[in-house]
């Protein structure tokens, strides 16, 4: 009896132990993409062989996570709704290096809040937001740069001028001295305002939920000082009136 409860225990040990490892290869080959997606951009003067060995880094990532999702999609039971309820894992096929949004959201968000934030829900999304907003905002960069660097009339020419770019626009400052002038450029920039909001939004509802919770916090412990302070006060005046109660009875 013993050994048929153990067996499905370790079985699914077993399969926890694969997914950690899997996701973190899909972690690894993200990473891997997104340094082949960069190299190019930020060294113009890379060798062709160099960047050829980027092209096949970014394609065989880009199999690996058709692979995965192609492997899951096979695995579930109903087909479309998998599709319906997973569309991120489609732009994972366009976009590899949005993958380990997904994974550290499980696995070092979790890490982190460990030893930081215990089981905080506005910690696990404070540290998630932070990294999308890293990874959001490079990604972007490196996107904008692309496509206005060989403009005639670009004003973004450097991998500063495309961080500087980033940093107005998503936090909706927008000085207008960087600005797109290609038609991908501006689809970037869409896409980057429309993160931006969102991200912001995040940001502001966490910082006002942890304003509001020291609030609470600090009206809960003056109640409680308060509290004391009375049952304190009682325990006084009650051993005061025993102390006169005790004098009295003597005389009487």
């Amino acid at each position: 009896m013993q050994q048929a409860v153990d067996v499905p225990g370790a079985a699914g040990a077993h399969r926890a132990r694969r997914s950690r490892a899997w996701g973190t290869t899909l972690t690894a080959a993200a990473v891997a993409w997104l340094a082949a997606y960069a190299l190019p951009i930020l060294r113009p003067e890379l060798p062709v062989a160099a960047r050829e060995v980027c092209a096949a880094v970014s394609s065989a990532v880009w199999a690996l996570f058709a692979v995965d999702y192609l492997w899951r999609l096979a695995r579930a039971r109903q087909r479309l709704l998998f599709i319906w309820h997973h569309p991120l894992d489609l732009l994972l096929l366009a976009l590899p290096a949005l993958r380990p949004l997904r994974l550290l959201r499980l696995v070092t968000v979790l890490q982190v809040l460990n030893r930081r934030a215990g089981a905080s829900l506005r910690g696990r999304v404070s540290v998630y937001v932070a990294v999308a907003t890293t990874l959001v905002g490079f990604c972007a960069a490196l996107a904008v740069l692309e496509a206005e660097r060989q403009a005639p009339e670009a004003n973004i020419t450097s991998f500063t001028d495309a961080c500087w770019w980033v940093l107005t626009t998503i936090t909706t400052v927008g000085y207008g001295d960087r600005y797109p002038v290609t038609g991908t450029g501006r689809l970037v920039a869409i896409a980057l305002m429309l993160a931006g909001i969102a991200l912001l939004g995040t940001v502001t509802a966490s910082l006002a939920s942890w304003l509001i919770e020291r609030v609470a916090e600090e009206q809960e412990g003056a109640a409680a000082a308060t509290r004391a302070d009375v049952v304190a006060l009682a325990s006084e005046v009650r051993q005061l009136r025993a102390e006169l109660q005790a004098r009295c009875e003597p005389d009487r």
